[in-house]
């Protein structure tokens, strides 16, 4: 086990994700604590090895860099992370700690996970120009895009749900990652892990999916496994060529090349431009009409004010819509 420390720039409160994270349906998510510990269980970057973090943020605004005296600041946030080697649901897994065996590159996914590798300190600025920025960033403190854990889990969520609905997929998803993925444990919880590409690329049957879904995520392992999927690649890419690279890919459209981008790869500054829910948010928020409401072009020019945090606006946006929305919307289609 590593202890690995990070100090947020800007605004950050783990308490606010840890209460998106119960209502974001793709995480399944069911905090067994008293609400302050962050339990993780993923696939690593490297495409072969499995991630355990037990994840907690001290108190006090002194450790966010940039966001003295801001509303939703708290202090570092303190991982406990082992790497895991070997075969899944082998109680003989092996661990790996040091740097050398790719410690740093862990510490970038978990910071990517949180969007705590992106600078926030500018983010509160964004509601002196915009009310409805402000009232948002007021019901919401701290809260940043919580991702998934990356853009190949991402891609393979996106799959799983084409045309089905949410809760359907996320149980799908579930039974895939409990007999195939590995089982650790985290904080006293055992967890399973989403099966790396290695694992993911053997599947012949997976129940309840067609088996084109099957042989679209055994393709989309294979991507993984050859840089494709890369968080780093997609991330430095002109966004509409990032875009058009992911839609390359078997099963994903405009909408799933953007989940994919924002929500895997952790971009903090995309406007999802086929999001309709994001645009029905928008125009309720802003007040406007048709065809203003229906018009992505309209909506992305509100969007540019946001920049350079049109993804996490984005978000809470999404958010306060699934909130007034209650909890049956939540079991909706992906789409």
């Amino acid at each position: 086990m590593t202890a690995i420390v990070i100090t947020p720039r800007g605004p950050f409160s783990l308490a606010a994700s840890l209460r998106f994270l119960e209502g974001f349906t793709p995480a399944g998510y069911r905090d067994a604590s008293d609400g302050r510990v962050l339990r993780l269980a993923f696939p690593a970057d490297d495409g072969h090895s499995t991630v355990s973090a037990e994840v907690r943020q001290a108190e006090g605004s002194e450790g966010s860099e940039g966001s003295e005296g801001s509303e939703g600041s708290e202090g570092t946030v303190q991982a406990d992370v082992t790497v895991h080697t070997g075969n899944p649901g082998n109680d003989g897994m092996g661990t790996a700690t040091a740097e050398s065996d790719g410690m740093s590159a862990v510490r970038a996914q978990l910071a990517r996970i949180l969007s705590l590798d992106v600078d926030g300190s500018g983010f509160p600025r964004l509601a002196e120009a915009d009310p409805v920025v402000a009232q948002l960033i007021a019901a919401y403190p701290g809260l940043r895009p919580v991702c998934f854990y990356s853009p190949y889990e991402a891609a393979a969520w996106a799959v799983i749900g084409h045309r089905i609905r949410m809760v359907q997929a996320a149980a799908i998803k579930a039974r895939i990652a409990e007999h195939h993925g590995p089982r650790v444990t985290v904080a006293g919880e055992s967890l399973h892990a989403f099966p790396t590409p290695l694992v993911l690329r053997g599947l012949s049957r997976v129940p309840g999916l067609p088996e084109t879904k099957v042989e679209r995520l055994r393709v989309l392992a294979d991507a993984a496994l050859a840089g494709d999927l890369d968080a780093a690649r997609l991330r430095a890419m002109p966004t509409e060529d990032a875009l058009a690279h992911l839609r390359t890919l078997p099963g994903i459209g405009p909408f799933s090349a953007e989940l994919i981008l924002i929500r895997g790869a952790g971009h903090p500054d995309v406007f999802p431009r086929h999001e309709r829910r994001l645009h029905a948010s928008m125009a309720d928020a802003y007040g406007l009409g048709d065809p203003d409401a229906s018009d992505a072009r309209r909506l992305a020019g509100i969007s540019d004010h946001w920049a350079p945090y049109r993804s996490w606006v984005a978000l809470l946006l999404r958010t306060r819509r699934e909130e007034q929305a209650g909890p049956a919307a939540r079991g909706r289609s992906v789409r």
